[in-house]
């Protein structure tokens, strides 16, 4: 069984490899700063999880994930985001606050709890924050949605996932309407000013493009 650093590194290169969708090995740099340890100490771990077959490596280059290394961070990452639906769904736990925990849990469920869970919460295919969640044989449906940014004024909308499971910025959107699931309408869109005005919920919302570009939704049509 997988030491819970080697699980929170793939997990980490997983995501990383993901979001940047460039093809290109994650770097120690980056792995650093996600994961708050230094460089150095990055280096040794990717040393380990090259000799594991885990990760290929490269020095001044960086890690890929092997087949091995990504069967599982997908695994880990099945049990991340069913723990986080199991809290919000079951313990009514805001969104805000599930990530934080499913960090400590993820590593101390059993894979047939996991199970368990799935099928009490009737398979679900996303977790409190839109993220797709892996079936038991890795495989996943990617939700639809684009960066709320990439949408011109007068577009409708509606939120179907949140890319940054920071706490304070969950509460923020939470406290904007912005909650998984709402829907509203793009009145401004000003990529120049690097800013957008929303109407939410016959509310006026101004949104940083920093912040919208976080924010995936599709399009809401009207009758």
């Amino acid at each position: 069984m997988a030491s819970l650093t080697v699980e929170n590194y793939v997990k980490t290169i997983y995501l990383i490899a993901t979001r940047e969708a460039t093809g290109s090995a994650v770097t120690t740099g980056a792995l650093a700063q996600s994961l708050s340890v230094s460089p150095g100490t990055v280096t040794g771990m990717l040393k380990t999880l090259s000799e594991a077959n885990l990760a290929t490596y490269a020095p001044y280059e960086g890690a890929k994930l092997t087949q091995a290394g990504q069967r599982l961070a997908l695994k880990v990452l099945r049990r991340h985001r069913l723990v986080e639906l199991f809290l919000a769904h079951t313990l009514k736990m805001p969104w805000d606050e599930v990530h934080e925990e499913a960090e400590h849990l993820e590593h101390a469920v059993s894979e047939r709890l996991v199970d368990r869970i799935e099928v009490h919460l009737g398979f679900p295919s996303v977790d409190p924050h839109g993220d797709p969640i892996p079936r038991a044989d890795g495989t996943f449906t990617e939700p639809e949605g684009k960066p709320l940014t990439t949408f011109p004024r007068n577009s409708r909308f509606r939120v179907v996932r949140v890319v940054d499971q920071d706490s304070a910025f969950l509460r923020y959107l939470s406290e904007s309407g912005l909650d998984l699931g709402a829907d509203g309408e793009i009145v401004e869109n000003r990529p120049e000013a690097g800013a957008m005005i929303l109407s939410i919920r016959g509310r006026m919302l101004a949104l940083g493009h920093e912040a919208g570009a976080k924010v995936l939704v599709v399009p809401e049509l009207t009758d």
